[in-house]
């Protein structure tokens, strides 16, 4: 698939979530979302990654915003995650790669000389009319999630 941009209608997306049932962007139709892809639970970055968002969790619900954390893992590891940790964002099972390669975030990545696919940490920043409003590849955790709400708050004020 061709790389995402600013201005194009967001890939729509369902996929089963902690907690039982699925979360989708349709279900999400008025709502600002955060669309983050990380590579597996409990691992530091994503762990940090997933603290910070649960930290500015109050201040995304104040602009109107819904934060989703994507990753390859079950629900099961999912539930697992967000109970050692008390995070509190929906995490949705992305185990066959759909959403992850329709937002282009399934890459080929390497490491110690290997290549392999996996989880490009990226982050999507979607419109309340389903629109792409701002799009952060090959994140750095380091205040990613403070940039992303300032973000959401930008778009909320307009």
């Amino acid at each position: 698939m061709s790389e995402l941009a600013i201005g194009q209608p967001a890939p729509a997306f369902a996929l089963p979530r902690d907690g039982g049932g699925t979360v989708s962007l349709a279900d999400l139709k008025g709502k600002t979302v955060v669309l983050y892809f990380y590579p597996k639970d409990d691992t530091s970055g994503c762990t940090t990654e997933a603290i910070d968002f649960t930290s500015l969790a109050a201040e995304f619900e104040k602009t109107g915003t819904v934060v989703i954390g994507v990753s390859p893992d079950t629900v099961a590891k999912h539930e697992k995650f967000i109970a050692k940790h008390s995070l509190s964002l929906i995490l949705a099972a992305d185990t066959d790669q759909v959403a992850a390669n329709a937002y282009g975030a399934w890459k080929e990545k390497s490491m110690y000389g290997r290549s392999y696919m996996g989880i490009e940490r990226s982050t999507f920043l979607i419109g309340a009319d389903g629109i792409l409003r701002q799009i952060w590849p090959k994140v750095k955790v380091k205040g990613h999630a403070e940039e992303v709400l300032a973000a959401a708050r930008a778009l909320s004020a307009t």
